[in-house]
């Protein structure tokens, strides 16, 4: 189960106007009981919501928040409806409203998957099998191959992102990022900005990516033996699919590597694979060419790093009181040294 926490005093919802657009979504639905907010992300503020027969997930921008890529709850709820039918892991989604009187915000309403979620606070204490651990890396390999393989070009989720030249787009996107949030000069961040700038290889035929798939999104049957559904579309596109696997790759952390990024996630216990038993078994699922799964590898902890520097960057100017953001700086240091040194193996 998942965590969850009452409304605070400002979130106040119009509740009569929330059950009248779930009747006239799904007219046998009961009244609302209550609804809990899921604690914890940086981005959208997700929700429960429970009748006496039914669960719900309601997704909302933070009140107030530019609704543009992220932010956007109509593009997010238009993701689950296109991918739905060629990709039965995703929510059912049910309605979306943009009458912000109901919720303070635009929103949408989607089906509740119930299953389990390894998180960094919870799987330690699960006590899983080394053989149960290897099973739900290996369900999470197949999971993101199975989307990589859909035929995008007989589907409408071609027209959800420009798939020409997404590479260099997100490796400029990302390094200008970085310099608008520089605070400190961090050498090992400047070279593999260079880096990534020099060595891009050719982009692969273009497939739907989740853009943040890692175990945080993943939820599982209560038994772990499969994937019931994905969840966090909000940056989802069309792209080279070794972007969704570097990625992957970098939030992936084995046992012998440093303590600090324990904190974040479940992929260092025993039984995980190893990034490079994952590589080998997405390559044997996909047949794709993985020679230079490298770049994509240290794009991902550098774009890691970019998120920590913005992060810490908003600390420094004031606008955040969280004195763990205060403690980020030497992440993003080590993330750099840890992309500068990934980026010598090429």
């Amino acid at each position: 189960m998942e965590k969850r926490v009452p409304l605070s005093e400002k979130e106040i919802f119009d509740i009569t106007r929330l059950n009248q657009l779930l009747q006239s979504a799904i007219p046998y639905v009961k009244p609302i009981q209550s609804i809990t907010r899921f604690p914890g992300g940086y981005s959208n503020l997700t929700y429960s919501i429970q009748t006496e027969n039914q669960h719900f997930v309601m997704r909302m921008a933070p009140p107030g928040a530019n609704i543009k890529s992220a932010h956007d709850m109509e593009r997010e709820y238009k993701v689950l409806q296109l991918l739905k039918p060629h990709f039965s892991q995703v929510p059912e989604p049910i309605l979306y409203a943009t009458d912000i009187s109901i919720t303070g915000a635009s929103f949408y309403i989607m089906e509740q998957l119930d299953g389990i979620i390894l998180r960094a606070y919870n799987a330690p204490k699960m006590n899983l099998s080394v053989a149960q651990f290897e099973a739900c890396a290996k369900r999470l390999m197949e999971t993101l191959a199975a989307l990589h393989a859909i035929d995008i070009e007989k589907t409408q989720l071609v027209q959800l992102g420009k798939p020409e030249g997404y590479v260099t787009r997100q490796v400029e996107g990302w390094i200008k990022r970085y310099y608008a949030a520089e605070t400190d000069n961090i050498d090992a961040m400047n070279q593999v900005a260079t880096w990534l700038k020099l060595y891009q290889p050719k982009e692969q035929a273009p497939t739907f990516l989740h853009n943040d798939f890692k175990y945080d999104n993943i939820v599982f049957s209560t038994d772990l033996t499969k994937v019931m559904g994905v969840l966090d579309w909000e940056m989802a596109t069309v792209g080279d699919p070794l972007m969704d696997l570097g990625a992957m790759l970098a939030y992936w952390f084995e046992a012998d590597e440093e303590p600090i990024f324990k904190q974040y996630n479940c992929t260092w216990l025993p039984g995980n694979l190893t990034r490079a038993e994952l590589i080998d078994y997405y390559r044997n699922l996909t047949k794709r060419d993985l020679s230079d799964i490298n770049f994509y590898y240290v794009f991902g902890l550098f774009k890691n790093a970019v998120i920590a520097q913005q992060i810490y960057h908003r600390y420094k100017q004031g606008f955040s009181s969280d004195e763990r953001f205060g403690a980020l700086l030497p992440m993003i240091q080590l993330l750099g040294t840890k992309a500068l040194k990934a980026s010598s193996k090429n």
